[in-house]
């Protein structure tokens, strides 16, 4: 994961003003979550221990023929990140999909949750596909957002891999993250500590600008979150700074009704009214800021000599560093910039990144078009 504030709170662009109702208040949107049922066909916990009391990884798949795209999400998030861009690729390309919770995220549960260094959870994504396919496994596609594309890179430089035809990296840039980790911990002492509900979860990832895409938001952030054990966690700051982003958003969205504070504050499921549980993030990204250096360092030379063909998707044109602007001039590599992204880009824009690694498959022979999907030519 690109670890720090200025990916992971890019401003956002200006919000078109959507159908208003006749008394000139906006339309009021449905923050309830969504099931990883329906984006996935299926779901299995993977054992990898020799003796299958070991680790076990939680992995979502769909498709049954066609080279097997491995998707591999940013910090702190899960494989429910790809439910939405699972979906969309699998409409329009012969393809499997098979999306891993990495180690110490999700519904994964291994022994040493605290080694999340990149040889390891390289080393993790390796184990999850042999057991999976053993020594004949098919053609492999690794896809890697933020920290993912990290992982993905590590995994490809140690043959973790064999059959790997290709790579796709998602908005990570060694320098621009390298440069940017020492505000990391400024952005997750900032953001709310604890929720009211999954509802109000959801609620906050799309208004503070952490996920763009309501539909993604809502079936992605169970994989962020779970019920506090403690069910008395006390709100304080946390519960402040979560309502303060939404009112201040509110303030924008709907110039012309004032905001709903009391409804904002409130924000509860029907199944929780009247309860105090509350939610809180599954992994604690502070603690493993020891791992952050060795994610991307030396990450630009890695992909660059990856003997595969390769593809780069970014926000914004901005991200690249000296070695990956050399190496795109060479044509090392396949660049496409999404504007108007955040940093999940494949949550904000899930269509747009199938449509540009559908074409980009398609151009490098990896399979065959489904339907009615026409390739397009890449953006630059």
């Amino acid at each position: 994961m690109s670890l720090h504030k200025k990916l992971l709170m890019r401003p956002r662009p200006p919000m078109p003003m959507g159908p208003m109702k006749s008394h000139g208040i906006g339309r009021k949107r449905d923050y309830t979550p969504m099931t990883w049922d329906h984006y996935f066909e299926t779901i299995q916990d993977v054992a990898v221990g020799d003796d299958g009391d070991g680790d076990t990884f939680r992995v979502y798949c769909s498709g049954t023929a066609g080279p097997v795209l491995v998707l591999l999400h940013g910090g702190g998030h899960s494989a429910l990140s790809w439910a939405v861009f699972t979906a969309a690729i699998t409409s329009c390309l012969n393809c499997r999909v098979v999306a891993i919770d990495l180690r110490g995220h999700g519904d994964t549960h291994v022994e040493n949750s605290e080694d999340l260094s990149a040889q390891t959870m390289a080393k993790d994504v390796g184990l999850v596909l042999k057991a999976l396919y053993g020594s004949e496994a098919p053609p492999m596609v690794l896809v890697g957002h933020s920290m993912g594309g990290a992982i993905a890179v590590h995994a490809a430089a140690a043959n973790e891999v064999p059959s790997l035809i290709a790579m796709v990296v998602i908005d990570i840039v060694e320098g621009t993250a390298l440069d940017a980790l020492h505000s990391m911990q400024t952005f997750l002492r900032n953001r709310p500590k604890c929720f009211r509900s999954l509802e109000h979860a959801i609620e906050w990832s799309v208004k503070s600008g952490q996920i763009r895409n309501l539909e993604s938001a809502k079936v992605s952030m169970a994989g962020q979150v779970q019920r506090c054990e403690n069910p008395t966690v006390a709100f304080g700051l946390s519960t402040s700074l979560a309502e303060g982003i939404m009112e201040e958003v509110d303030e924008e969205e709907e110039t012309v009704a004032p905001p709903h504070t009391n409804e904002l504050v409130q924000i509860r499921s029907q199944s929780e009214a009247g309860t105090n549980v509350n939610y809180s993030w599954r992994i604690d990204l502070s603690r493993t800021e020891r791992f952050w250096e060795g994610w991307f360092r030396g990450l630009s030379s890695l992909f660059l000599s990856c003997p595969v063909p390769k593809m780069l998707l970014l926000a914004g044109v901005d991200r690249l560093d000296k070695d990956l602007t050399i190496g795109q001039m060479q044509g090392k590599f396949q660049m496409q910039v999404l504007p108007q992204c955040g940093h999940a880009v494949h949550e904000d824009a899930p269509e747009k990144v199938a449509d540009a690694i559908a074409t980009f498959m398609i151009r490098h022979r990896m399979t065959e078009a489904k339907g009615d999907f026409t390739p397009t030519l890449p953006g630059c």
